[in-house]
């Protein structure tokens, strides 16, 4: 495996968007505030409303307030979203993007969390709906965990990882070789960011 990139691809990925002179204030609230919405609107649906919709609404229309039973779950549910919010800040501040496909990074970000995983957005998602599980002992949010489980793998074999490699070619695949897709591993790959990426959230 080769786990370095050559010198001419450290050049090209070693400046972010993020720390450019020539990005105006409006740029960078424009980028905070897509942030922002992205968050509110679809980690929001995903990891808050929909979990309390399953928790408070029974299988035959009846509704009920949950009590929380294992508050021992509280540090997973926190360790997600900052997971969550430590990848965000990374594609805002070295790709210059969201986490949303449609308004994702435009430099590769290889930094942080994505050095140890290729996916840590999806983690951090699981963790924070397995701790709401272990919160409200919930048999229903434990299900639903493995449901997302099941869809992220697909998207990300299916659709995630061969656009990535279509549009950006060898630095993709070089970072691909290096970085394990689910199980974080002791970081090889270096702590760069820059490049020319932009879907997905599998970004190198």
């Amino acid at each position: 495996m080769n786990r370095t990139l050559s010198q001419s691809r450290r050049r090209s990925l070693g400046r972010s968007p993020g720390r450019s002179p020539h990005r105006s204030l409006g740029q960078s609230l424009g980028l905070v505030l897509r942030n922002v919405v992205f968050t509110v609107v679809v980690p929001g649906l995903g990891g808050a409303w929909l979990p309390w919709w399953l928790l408070t609404h029974g299988t035959h229309g009846t509704t009920s307030t949950p009590a929380p039973a294992a508050w021992a779950a509280v540090p997973v549910i926190a360790a997600g979203a900052a997971l969550y919010f430590w990848c965000a800040w990374n594609f805002a501040t070295v790709g210059g993007g969201t986490p949303g496909p449609w308004d994702a990074p435009r430099r590769v970000v290889a930094r942080g969390p994505y050095r140890w995983v290729r996916n840590p957005i999806y983690l951090a998602a699981l963790l924070v709906v397995l701790g709401e599980a272990w919160l409200f002992t919930s048999p229903r949010l434990l299900a639903y965990a493995g449901v997302m489980a099941a869809c992220f793998h697909l998207f990300v074999t299916g659709y995630e990882e061969r656009t990535l490699a279509r549009r950006f070619g060898p630095a993709y695949l070089e970072y691909r070789r290096a970085v394990p897709r689910w199980i974080p591993r002791k970081p090889a790959y270096p702590a760069v960011g820059g490049g020319t990426t932009g879907a997905g959230k599998s970004r190198v």
